[in-house]
């Protein structure tokens, strides 16, 4: 699902920024700000703050470079992306399906590395040659940064902070870069995505919590060579960590599940007799003749046999309890044209992406305008646990 704010839109793409984006980019640009005064004490506060924030803005764009270059090849590999997400540790490309090959998965997993290791260098190659020639003789690093005016700090910065991400990136940890590269390899050798997507998530949980484990020894002031020692930075490697753990749980649950749903129609797990309602039915009557005798939170409105909208609980929650008998649903459903909805030939596994992106519990499964049916989020629980007790205990955590 797309989150966050739309910021715009780059060769077709949407990008979004997540709200959790606004904290790391002021922890950045406050961080910049007390580094670049302990270097340039003569700078002034504005000057400091300027400089920090523009260096914080120009290394987001260079995620957001690293994350189109991700996008842009798995378009030219055939592969659609619906959106990038700027967030906390940095981007997400929002990638429709699996890569078609090995080799599709190789080239769109390692061209982002590459592509964050290219702007380091290039912004290095920036900084000599915006440095004055006098300033090149110098040995000592901090004596140079000392010397340097903000545009050749502001580069000196950006060189190695690039070069960084893309080294970090290639950790052999799924779902990084350098785990799907793995991944890809994997796939070569075992000619199964899924057994490859397998091995290449075990790797990936071992690589989260040898980082857990590092950063809990950090915060517990055990100096880690490379990393350092510390609190803020032994819990935000755990942090790291465990994000990584959880993604690559994740990543291998969405892959038994595509294997699972492939070339099942929705027609086969959709529910025919949902409760519906009609839209000029008020609130009171809603929640007492329907809410009140049955499980469901969301329900279909038909005007006739046409769908026309939803209602849920959340929409009933929104009116106060006062207003239940003057209040229609008709004024508080989502209206059809605003509905994620699905044909009944559709392929479930599409189905089930649909309902992770946008966040939803059920779609509406419709046939020329009229209502089905509908599949709810337990419905492909219950179906995929009838198939096998491994594959159900696998994707159990989806509903």
């Amino acid at each position: 699902m797309d989150r966050g704010f739309r910021i715009g839109r780059i060769f077709g793409i949407n990008i979004y920024i997540d709200p959790s984006w606004l904290f790391i980019f002021v922890l950045v640009a406050w961080n910049l700000t007390v580094i670049f005064g302990q270097f340039h004490p003569e700078w002034g506060f504005l000057l400091r703050v300027g400089v920090a924030v523009t260096a914080a803005l120009l290394f987001f764009a260079s995620v957001l470079a690293h994350e189109l270059a991700h996008s842009l090849t798995a378009r030219a590999q055939g592969v659609p992306v619906r959106s990038i997400t700027l967030f906390l540790f940095g981007g997400v490309s929002n990638i429709q399906r699996h890569p078609p090959s090995p080799m599709a998965e190789f080239l769109i997993a390692i061209v982002g590395p590459v592509t964050s290791i290219v702007l380091g260098i290039g912004f290095i190659l920036l900084a000599n040659a915006t440095a004055a020639p006098a300033q090149l003789g110098v040995t000592n690093p901090q004596q140079l940064i000392q010397q340097l005016d903000p545009l050749s700090t502001l580069l000196v910065w950006l060189g190695p902070i690039n070069i960084l991400v893309g080294i970090f990136n290639m950790i052999p940890g799924f779902p990084l870069d350098g785990g799907r590269v793995l991944r890809s390899i994997f796939w070569v050798i075992t000619g199964n995505l899924r057994r490859a997507t397998r091995y290449a998530s075990w790797i990936g949980q071992g690589v989260a919590w040898l980082m857990i484990g590092a950063g809990i020894a950090m915060a517990f002031g055990v100096r880690i060579p490379f990393l350092g020692e510390g609190l803020l930075s032994g819990l935000w490697l755990a942090f790291i960590g465990w994000f990584l753990n959880t993604a690559a749980v994740q990543s291998y649950q969405q892959i038994v599940v595509q294997d699972v749903l492939e070339g099942v129609p929705v027609s086969e797990m959709m529910r025919t007799n949902a409760p519906v309602v009609e839209p000029d039915i008020t609130i009171r009557n809603l929640v007492h003749e329907y809410i009140m005798g049955t499980d469901d939170h969301a329900f279909p409105v038909l005007d006739g046999e046409r769908l026309v909208g939803l209602v849920t609980l959340q929409d009933v929650r929104q009116v106060p309890r006062e207003n239940w008998d003057q209040v229609t649903v008709r004024e508080i459903m989502t209206p059809e044209d605003q509905l994620v909805k699905v044909a009944e030939s559709a392929d479930a596994s599409d189905a089930v992406t649909k309902l992770s992106q946008r966040d939803v519990r059920q779609l509406p499964v419709v046939r020329n305008g009229n209502l089905v049916g509908v599949l709810r989020r337990r419905d492909f629980v219950r179906w995929m646990q009838l198939q096998s007790e491994e594959t159900g205990q696998q994707i159990a955590d989806i509903g």
